[in-house]
């Protein structure tokens, strides 16, 4: 790197090394404010020099963009978009600047990283980081990534700034500048960022995206993470979330729950001490109470996290989410009810879903329960398809999966859904979160057995392979995690043999196969696993949640292909 990155600060205060100075001790004041809970005051701080300091546009940008992260909301996510966008300008006034024979001779050549000042080296990174915070939010939008394909060029530009980069800090001719730690971490954040997403994706899409010279190694990006949230650095407190958002929500949502919720507590435990009414941090408190069991502790903590802030209400919607699958674990469907009927009147990322999970509640109640609102659950159900909402043009994938389901009581004598709001709860992979406290997982069994008896007492209809086959393999999730694993493979087989017969929900034939093959994984029948797996993965297609089942298969074939892990390695948090 030019020796004027590493000298450029003596005897001039408004030198560009000075000023980086500022601007980063200035954007870390207001990250501190923001993980405090004092949102407008964050804001407000940086909020002047956006047009002019590239480390202000860029915190400025990354705590809109956490909000949208935090809340989908919808308008959220456009406004975090446009001002990622301006921060992306602003970042390009301090790039370097290059000539027409430049550009030639760097397409020749390759563009020597070695010869920019230590101001240039941070536009690049702040420049790459706007690139990477913007493919972001397009995954937030489109689960199944067309558009994040789509504006490829973008990502790669990214991919590439952090490849050659990295290359950069590991070169012998590189000069450390006196911000030399911000900037590792922001190389860490990103290549540790690039490398896990891209180890989740499907293989269809794994197979596009490496075809433009992409690739991920999931082992390498926790790494690189790790590190990132062990050094005090700008950058520290990102890696830990996109840590912990790894961890306690991405190996679920979209892998097979074999998230590590040990190393989530260890990066959360200094946050908690430093900032312990940070909302943020007692939200994922809560989240990791769930993982491990413990739903009353996990509700204490949501309602904390409620209770520490008032200004970011979107936030509280978080919250209310888990409140909801957190009573529906204990099967208290009234409470459960109650916090769909927040979601449907104070968030709009979904109406649809929370209109649907209201329903859902309600045919869950006993004869002698009163609906709270007198709703009607054959009325709520007969409105959820006219409640389609887009985001950038895209549907959501539960909110397709929830008009699906709901379209059989548009009939003037609707068949009922046997269990819908457990079947949401394998959507969202509720299953692994109760298998872990046998209590609960009986009781859901109990409830499936109940439902299953009512089935074989009513009139046969169209629908019942379809209606036998959700509650099959629903309790073979049960059986499973109550140690009765010959009766949970007999269940998913039950699927798998009568798929001829299903009429509509052929989610459930992919989906049983997946299941058996996790449940040959935790037996160590890896080949038998993987046979399962590429017959799921190969021979469906154009079905409910199809991504998010493609996600799980290459989660669990990324399991079934790995050495047996022996720990991950551990990083604390650096919190000062």
């Amino acid at each position: 790197m030019d020796s004027r990155a590493a000298n450029s600060g003596s005897g001039d205060a408004r030198s560009p090394t000075s000023d980086l100075n500022m601007a980063l001790h200035e954007c870390m004041a207001a990250l501190d404010l923001f993980l405090n809970n004092k949102f407008s005051d964050a804001l407000a701080s940086l909020q002047a020099k956006t047009k002019d300091s590239m480390y202000h546009a860029l915190t400025y940008a990354t705590i809109l963009e956490m909000q949208a992260m935090m809340t989908f909301d919808p308008q959220d996510i456009l406004n975090a978009g446009n001002t990622m966008k301006e921060a992306q300008a602003t970042c390009q006034k301090f790039r370097k600047k290059s000539t027409v024979a430049d550009s030639i001779n760097n397409l020749v050549h390759r563009q020597s990283l070695e010869h920019f000042t230590e101001e240039e080296i941070h536009a690049e990174i702040c420049y790459a980081e706007c690139l990477l915070q913007r493919a972001a939010l397009t995954f937030l939008q489109d689960e199944n990534m067309v558009s994040f394909i789509k504006g490829g060029i973008k990502v790669r530009n990214s991919y590439q700034t952090y490849r050659e980069l990295d290359s950069l800090i590991q070169s012998p001719h590189y000069v450390k500048g006196e911000n030399h730690l911000h900037f590792e971490g922001g190389v860490k954040l990103g290549v540790g960022a690039f490398n896990l997403t891209l180890s989740m994706f499907p293989a269809r899409i794994l197979k596009l995206l490496e075809f433009v010279g992409f690739s991920g190694n999931k082992e390498h990006g926790l790494l690189q993470l790790q590190e990132g949230a062990s050094s005090y650095s700008f950058r520290s407190v990102l890696c830990t979330m996109l840590l912990l958002c790894y961890h306690t929500f991405m190996t679920f949502v979209l892998g097979t729950g074999k998230g590590n919720v040990e190393e989530a507590e260890r990066l959360l435990k200094p946050y908690l001490a430093r900032y312990p009414k940070g909302a943020i941090f007692l939200f994922f408190a809560g989240r990791i109470e769930t993982l491990k069991g413990n739903i009353d502790a996990a509700v204490n903590r949501y309602e904390e996290c409620c209770e520490a802030q008032q200004y970011w209400k979107q936030f509280h919607h978080m919250c209310y989410w888990e409140l909801m699958w957190c009573f529906t674990y204990k099967r208290q469907w009234k409470m459960a009810f109650f916090y769909a009927d927040l979601l449907s009147k104070e968030n709009t990322w979904s109406k649809a879903t929370y209109i649907y999970m209201k329903a859902a509640y309600l045919s869950m109640f006993g004869p002698d329960d009163c609906s709270p609102f007198g709703d009607s659950e054959v009325e709520l159900f007969r409105i959820v398809p006219s409640l389609k909402l887009k985001i950038a043009g895209k549907s959501l994938p539960t909110e397709k999966f929830a008009i699906r389901k709901a379209r059989r009581y548009l009939s003037s004598n609707p068949i009922p859904l046997p269990v819908p709001p457990l079947e949401m709860m394998y959507i969202w992979n509720g299953y692994a979160v109760i298998g872990k406290c046998p209590n609960l997982t009986e009781g859901m069994l109990e409830t499936l057995i109940e439902a299953e008896e009512a089935l074989a007492r009513s009139s046969a209809t169209e629908l019942l392979a379809d209606d036998r086959c959700v509650i099959k393999l629903l309790k073979g999730l049960c059986l499973k995690h109550l140690g009765k694993i010959l009766e949970a493979e007999d269940h998913f087989n039950y699927i798998y043999l009568n798929e001829k017969k299903i009429k509509y929900d052929h989610y459930l034939i992919p989906n049983a196969l997946l299941e058996l093959a996790i449940l040959y994984l935790d037996q160590d029948r890896r080949e038998e696993a993987i046979k399962l797996l590429e017959r799921a993965k190969q021979n469906y297609k154009n079905y409910s949640m199809e991504t998010r089942t493609h996600f799980r298969i290459q989660a669990a074939l990324h399991q079934a292909k790995s050495a047996p892990e022996n720990g991950m390695h551990s990083g604390a948090s650096a919190v000062s």
